[in-house]
């Protein structure tokens, strides 16, 4: 054997041309960008598919009821021990601005605020977030690596109509009563400190509760609420129909689900309070 045919045995084999025209696309920066732009195609797809069957199809209530009970479960604990020490924080440095001025008695004013426009809703979406829609996304995602979502299909039975419909509207529900919860713990928790601790008169703080905030401000609140719990459904259900690649595709999904769902979170946040502040000025 010569040193010609050594070399020419550890030499590597020569790339095909669908090897070069991968390796080619894989350097290329826009690439990133353009499956960023398809995913966000796809996303919004999903969701007129979504809301379209959600009108026209039959409404399988029995998966519905399962699914607020299930999320409901995962969520009631996590909103309350988040909601109070937020609450109390915000609430406590509030007061600490009003003692200042002498004006201590207004502290029912301040929690109002702070609860019921901003703290309410974030913290629901943020817990039907964290732990209801990544429930749904490992839920789906675990059907999907295990081929369950293709054999209804087979079958005939539309995973939109049979899965994804009761998830989304069972996490916008669950998402407005977790405001209200929470919006009762923030103002109960933020009674306690502004009058043991703080020394807020008890029936000046419950009169100035409405004296800034109203009606309109809680059904805001709803609003939001339902609107972040809309959206953490819908993507919570997108990624996890979308999983693959075994059990480490459905965690990537898992993660993709909470930066997904806060990024929305956010947005939606800033439009929605510029848009009622706006009308309310």
């Amino acid at each position: 054997m010569t040193a010609v045919d050594v070399d020419r045995q550890g030499a590597e084999p020569p790339l095909t041309v669908d090897e070069i025209r991968e390796q080619a696309l894989g350097a290329n920066p826009l690439r990133g960008i353009l499956r960023a732009a398809g995913a966000v195609g796809e996303f919004y797809r999903f969701v007129a598919k979504v809301f379209h069957q959600m009108f026209t199809r039959s409404f399988v209530f029995d998966e519905f009821v399962d699914q607020a009970w299930f999320i409901s479960r995962v969520s009631i604990v996590p909103a309350i021990m988040v909601s109070i020490p937020l609450c109390v924080i915000i609430v406590f440095q509030i007061n600490q601005v009003l003692i200042q001025i002498g004006a201590v008695d207004l502290a029912g004013a301040g929690a109002a605020v702070a609860v019921i426009r901003e703290i309410g809703p974030l913290v629901s979406v943020l817990v039907v977030a964290g732990a209801g829609a990544t429930a749904i996304c490992a839920d789906l995602g675990s059907r999907k690596i295990r081929d369950e979502i293709d054999a209804l299909i087979t079958l005939g039975i539309d995973p939109i109509t049979r899965l994804v419909v009761p998830r989304v509207v069972a996490s916008t529900l669950i998402a407005v009563f977790l405001n209200g919860l929470v919006t009762i713990v923030g103002l109960a928790g933020g009674y306690y400190f502004s009058v043991v601790l703080q020394g807020a008169t008890p029936g000046l703080f419950l009169d100035s509760l409405t004296l800034v905030v109203g009606s309109a401000d809680f059904a805001t609140s709803e609003l939001k609420a339902a609107i972040f719990g809309l959206l953490a459904g819908l993507a919570g259900c997108f990624l996890g129909l979308r999983a693959k690649g075994g059990p480490k595709g459905v965690g990537d999904a898992v993660n993709q689900t909470v930066v997904m769902s806060f990024m929305m979170l956010y947005a939606v946040n800033s439009i929605i309070t510029s848009i009622f502040l706006k009308l309310k000025g």
